[in-house]
């Protein structure tokens, strides 16, 4: 995962003054959370570049990608 992120995915999104991190990955779930920087951060096409470029590209080459999100989407969890 961390491969493809640095060869084949992050070049396309520093050409757009932005940047993309490894998070996690859940193997249970499928999982993929990335964190988004620079001026991917809260930008407005952030989801569409997850789901319509990063997410169809992982799934291509990893199948057991089911879904990417960003870190800032991630459902907070209760800390007991």
């Amino acid at each position: 995962i961390k491969d493809l992120l640095t060869s084949r995915i992050r070049p396309f999104v520093q050409d757009d003054g932005g940047d993309v991190q490894f998070v996690s990955f859940n193997e249970e779930t499928g999982v993929l959370t990335l964190k988004m920087l620079g001026s991917c951060s809260g930008c407005p096409s952030t989801n569409a570049t997850l789901k319509n470029g990063i997410l169809k590209m992982m799934k291509y080459y990893i199948g057991e990608i089911k879904d990417v999100v960003s870190e800032e989407e991630k459902p907070a969890t209760a800390k007991a």
